[in-house]
């Protein structure tokens, strides 16, 4: 996942020098309207010590960002604006407990007064309606819950109960919230991959148009949250990245600077470990978020490999293995493991938490170890329940559809007589914007390209995050028949817009094309982006529960398989 212009940097009369100046494609940067474009892969002798050389190092292995200040968040401000409107507007409706809201809303509330899940009443979707705040079992039958998901994304949701009470804006302003940081966050990790505030804008402005990441913005469940975090931790790797490779150049281009052997050692670097921490509460959110740990691991691994060899250090992998291996199991093992725990803080700190005194029923009667015991059993039975879901119900899917829509999930529907006409209808579809993922499809399939070819290392940095979060579910369905969802998949859905926005930058071209190019390249790309944006105003009444008559409904439901 080495970038094409990063080249060790031995001597300008190397060999590998000389076949860089030749075949160098251009970097992404060079798509954009500014002028910041990646210098070309001339490398630096080795040991050099000239000031320009040393530039000419940094600049290579870190090329500059475009302008910052304001000029930098004004666009992914003004994105964010737009999606947070289409994502908190009329939040509250419908007015019901849509699909899994029924496990999670309640858990939620439990979690805020009781510290722990407890069993709620059977009715408590027509309790939470009527704003009944008296929903939990009692007297025979109460206690803890048993639940499939981590606490987490309750505790989030919780908050937003906490603020607005038990209603329907209350129990979805958590996923709003998340959901609408996810697009400034979008925009800002891909201006930075991109060298580009454009771009970066137009990443942020696909995904407040995405119909599936809009949809679990606005439903109380737990699938968001994992998308969020995951987000997260890609943007402080992305972040990490840069660093490191700014503080490799400054330390092989200093005077005296040996690049005979692996390089310096970096020590730990705290943004990684962030990434960890954010990756451990994905998997507190929802256990999906587990198998970015290896995918990040290993993009980290490819990451600073290339950026030893593109500093000029021969010996790259050892290098790595001396050096920058030996803090991974810090970052994506302590970390995210202690990121974990530290969410079932409610479930350590009460005592009528589900199987809270498992181990001491059983002979176990050590202080802390008890305590600890019961949670590992716990996790064992969660791990036992989801590997054993395999109940096909009507709206699952194969994760070979999920690109193409094949399957979506209608979470509420609902036949209103208020749309003016006999037969109306009112529905919120899990279903992503269709002129995203069929481009999205083409988009990965010309990054795998571009990767092979050109090793670019940010169609393969996407190409690998799209795979940690499908690629299990693959698995699961092939070897488990487990229950799946199309809804899953929101957790790669902003990769799925990178892609298409390194594609579109490849499109208007590099500034150093004739205008009459990226001209052209430009009326291809806003053409894409209209197109994108009228796909999504006519599907936005059955993302966002709107009452339309029937026949209106019917007309946006293109397959059999979308009813």
């Amino acid at each position: 996942m080495v970038g094409p212009t990063e080249f060790p940097a031995l001597s300008r009369r190397s060999p590998a020098i000389r076949h860089a100046r030749r075949s160098a494609h251009p970097t992404m940067t060079a798509m954009t309207t500014s002028r910041y474009a990646a210098p070309g892969a001339a490398g630096t002798a080795a040991g050099a010590g000239d000031a320009d050389q040393g530039t000419s190092l940094r600049d290579r292995l870190v090329p500059p960002m475009p302008p910052g200040s304001w000029r930098g968040w004004a666009g992914p401000l003004a994105v964010t604006a737009f999606g947070g409107f289409l994502r908190f507007h009329r939040l509250g409706a419908p007015r019901a407990v849509v699909f899994d809201e029924t496990y999670y809303v309640p858990d939620a509330y439990s979690i805020l007064r009781h510290g722990v899940e407890l069993n709620h009443k059977h009715n408590v979707n027509s309790l939470l309606v009527h704003g009944s705040t008296h929903i939990f079992v009692t007297g025979a039958g109460a206690g803890g819950e048993y639940v499939a998901h981590p606490p987490l994304g309750k505790v989030l949701i919780a908050g937003g109960e906490w603020l607005f009470g038990l209603t329907p804006f209350g129990w979805r302003f958590a996923v709003a919230v998340v959901g609408t940081l996810a697009i400034l966050m979008t925009a800002r990790i891909t201006r930075r991959m991109t060298r580009s505030t454009l771009l970066g804008c137009v990443a942020g402005l696909l995904l407040s148009l995405d119909g599936l990441e809009l949809v679990l913005s606005r439903t109380a469940i737990l699938d968001i949250f994992v998308m969020f975090w995951v987000l997260a931790a890609f943007g402080m790797l992305v972040l990490d990245r840069d660093a490191a490779r700014g503080r490799l150049a400054d330390l092989a281009s200093a005077p005296g600077a040996d690049r005979s052997e692996g390089g310096p050692r970096l020590g730990i670097r705290w943004r990684r470990v962030l990434a960890g921490v954010f990756l451990g509460f994905a998997t507190a959110s929802k256990w999906d978020g587990i198998w970015f740990l290896f995918a990040f691991a290993g993009l980290a691994i490819a990451w600073d490999l290339g950026a030893r060899r593109a500093a000029g250090y021969r010996d790259a992998l050892r290098g790595v293995l001396a050096g920058d291996a030996r803090w991974l199991p810090v970052s994506f093992a302590a970390a995210p493991f202690l990121a974990y725990l530290v969410s079932w803080t409610g479930w350590f700190a009460t005592s009528a938490g589900y199987d809270r005194d498992w181990a001491a029923l059983n002979g176990n009667q050590t202080p802390i170890w008890s305590t600890l015991d019961s949670w590992y059993q716990y996790q064992k039975s969660m791990l036992g329940f989801g590997l054993g879901l395999s109940s096909h119900q009507g709206y699952t899917s194969s994760p070979w559809g999920w690109l193409f829509l094949a399957r979506p999930v209608s979470l509420f529907y609902n036949t209103p007589k208020t749309c003016g006409v006999p037969s109306c209808s009112q529905e919120v579809l899990a279903i992503g914007t269709p002129a995203i993922w069929w481009a999205s499809a083409l988009a990965l399939a010309f990054c795998l390209y571009w990767w092979i070819s050109r090793r670019d290392w940010r169609a393969g940095a996407v190409l690998l995050a799209v795979a940690g979060g499908w690629l299990p579910w693959f698995w699961f369905a092939w070897h488990d028949n487990r229950t799946e969802y199309y809804y899953y998949a929101v957790a790669f859905v902003p990769y799925l817009v990178m892609a298409i926005t390194l594609c579109l930058g490849l499109i208007i071209g590099p500034a150093t094309a004739p205008p009459g190019r990226r001209a052209a390249g430009a009326v291809v790309a806003g053409a894409y982006l209209l197109l994108v944006l009228a796909d999504f105003a006519f599907m936005y009444p059955v993302f966002a529960a709107q009452v339309i008559p029937y026949a209106a409904w019917h007309q946006r439901m293109w397959f059999s398989s979308w009813i």
